[in-house]
């Protein structure tokens, strides 16, 4: 039996990807690989990252697998549909079985089935994918009732949805993900390139313990499961004998969930000689200075702290249970311990306002940190957020042509009101650091403050006529 795992991200084919130059491989279909591996289920894995579609049609149907599972998200869906269509549409690959998974899925089950995937993966997918493909190596091809986590269409037409998978305990149990499946050297390569930088993803855990009411948990739930330290420097090990990366970029939502594991993680990174710098996620309250220390001692460069507003009016409506003066302070803490300090903004949430933005403003003023970035809140489908605004909704999309983050809600002010802010955020807080420089007066910080005062201007306008 052959089986093609793949995804839909094609770097050369989105511009505004090619601006950002920040390829990461796909973990998700390599764990997946792996523990089929692991299992003695043979597959291959087409990385479409520095392919093109036509590429990938091309092998597909040269190939003509038995099974392909794909991998989809937010980002990937329309090409994700794009190619279950080609698919359903070739001749050659009339009887291949597809299958998605991903974050995407959960909550779109009917859509996607509709779109020809003959199976969705409800949640983690190692014991789910690999008994379909131990079943359709038996010679069933079309009832899967017996399998946990997923659902399809019954032989006469109906949707049925098999009960939830149990979380995969002890995740140290999962074999490393696949890389050798890919061209890893090439994601060096054009990190090196672009960032200076090259760097290689890592994952400690899975789930999330938080309720954060804007983020989706519809692969891993709501729990935290992590590999023992041990494992986690096995790979790392491995890592750096086989890739040799400059940098690691731990994907865990919240690195420092647990203080006691990365005591652990950082003396068994030391004693073995495994410490390669790296970067991560966390969360304000699960910081102090005793954490910062262990992470500067495990090799970390850069932390990216939570924060999502400078307001505490807004954190507290996000259900995001942190103090905004503890952001701010451990944001300066870790920039005064040597370590770089980045954290998350976003606006247009529901109930913000102006002075919402403002206090935004100062809160990045106030705690200075190196880098920031900012998105327009937008409602992921099984999110508390989504359920808030459903009856909200002021956008009307195609479904197979559009994702979750096109869709638009009544919000506080108009959409382009939002634009406006964000440019004035980003061009405000810029202008400050000049001015932490003593450069307010040099050609640079000149221009960023006509940029601020004419995006509040715009805010203005729009606020008032539109």
């Amino acid at each position: 039996m052959k089986i093609i795992f793949t995804h839909g991200y094609f770097i050369k084919e989105d511009e505004k990807e090619q601006e950002i130059m920040r390829p990461y491989p796909p973990l998700g279909i390599l764990y997946l690989s792996a523990w089929l591996e692991k299992n003695g289920v043979d597959n291959t894995v087409f990385d479409t990252t520095f392919s093109t579609k036509k590429e990938l049609y091309q092998h597909l149907e040269q190939k003509q697998p038995d099974l392909i599972p794909i991998y989809t998200n937010l980002m990937t869906k329309v090409n994700v549909i794009e190619l279950v269509q080609f698919i359903r549409s070739s001749s050659i690959l009339k009887d291949t079985i597809v299958v998605l998974g991903g974050p995407d899925v959960t909550y779109n089950i009917a859509d996607y089935l509709a779109t020809g995937a003959d199976i969705v993966v409800i949640g983690e997918g190692e014991q789910t994918m690999l008994e379909i493909a131990q079943t359709i190596a038996q010679g069933n091809r079309q009832e899967f009732a017996h399998i946990d986590g997923l659902a399809y269409r019954t032989s006469d037409g109906e949707i049925f949805k098999t009960k939830a998978r149990k979380r995969l305990r002890p995740v140290d149990d999962l074999p490393f993900p696949n890389r050798k499946k890919i061209n890893l050297h090439q994601y060096l390569h054009t990190w090196k390139k672009h960032h200076g930088l090259n760097a290689v993803s890592v994952s400690t855990q899975r789930g999330c313990p938080y309720t954060c009411k804007w983020c989706s948990t519809a692969v891993y739930g709501q729990s935290y499961r992590r590999r023992s330290p041990k494992v986690v420097v096995d790979e790392l090990v491995h890592i750096k004998t086989c890739y040799n990366p400059e940098t690691l970029w731990f994907v865990d939502d919240v690195f420092t969930v647990s203080h006691k594991w990365l005591a652990a993680f950082a003396q068994e990174v030391n004693e073995r000689n495994a410490i390669i710098p790296f970067e991560c996620i966390t969360r304000a309250d699960r910081m102090d200075e005793s954490v910062i220390d262990l992470l500067k001692k495990a090799g970390c460069f850069r932390i990216w702290i939570g924060a999502e507003s400078g307001s505490q009016k807004i954190i507290d409506a996000m259900d995001r249970r942190v103090d905004v003066h503890q952001v701010r302070s451990m944001i300066q803490l870790t920039r005064k311990k040597g370590i770089e300090a980045g954290t998350f903004i976003m606006l247009g949430y529901p109930g913000e306002t102006e002075e919402d933005i403002e206090e935004t403003i100062h809160h990045l003023k106030t705690s200075n940190p190196d880098h920031f970035t900012i998105t327009i809140a937008y409602p992921i489908k099984g999110t508390g957020l989504y359920e808030q605004v459903d009856a909200l909704q002021t956008t009307v999309n195609d479904w197979n042509t559009s994702t979750d983050r096109d869709r638009d809600f009544k919000r506080t002010y108009p959409k382009r009101y939002y634009d406006y802010a964000v440019r004035r955020v980003v061009n405000e807080v810029n202008y400050h650091k000049q001015v932490l420089k003593g450069q307010q007066f040099s050609l640079a910080a000149t221009k960023l403050k006509l940029k601020s005062v004419a995006a509040k201007t715009g805010m203005a306008y729009t606020k008032r006529f539109l």
